[in-house]
Formats: structure tokens, sequence, C-alpha cells
């Protein structure tokens, strides 16, 4: 049992008596985290597909033989 346990109580037991309904604030901040994972990796993902798509087009609209110096 760590300092602040013993000061305020365990988060989880008085999220089941005191704020009986309502999810506990360790509870809230895993669903979050959770969350934001999520959320990132789509727009991740989109913007990598966009971004190709953007440099297939531009390759396309210099001509069939461009290739870019690297």
């Amino acid at each position: 049992m760590s300092l602040l346990d013993k000061l305020f109580g365990n988060d989880h037991e008085r999220a089941a008596t005191q704020y009986a309904g309502r999810e506990s604030a360790t509870e809230r901040a895993t669903r979050q985290r959770r969350a934001s994972h999520h959320r990132g990796g789509a727009q991740r993902a989109a913007r990598a597909g966009q971004a190709w798509e953007d440099r297939d087009r531009t390759q396309d609209r210099r001509g069939r033989w461009y290739r870019a110096a690297r």
C-alpha cells in the first residue's frame, strides 16, 4: 500500500461506495489512453496514404520516365 492510498484511500473502493455508478479515476485514465492510441494510428495511416497519393500524382504529372534525384 502506497502513501497516497493511506492518505486518500483506494479510488476503486471509493468509486464503488461513495461514487457509485461512476468510473474511478484509474479506469477513466486507462480508457482515455486506449482511445488516444486508436485515434493516433488511424490518423497516421491516413496521412501516410495521402502523402503516397500526392507523390504518385506528382510523378504522373511530370511524365512516365521522370525519376526524382534522391
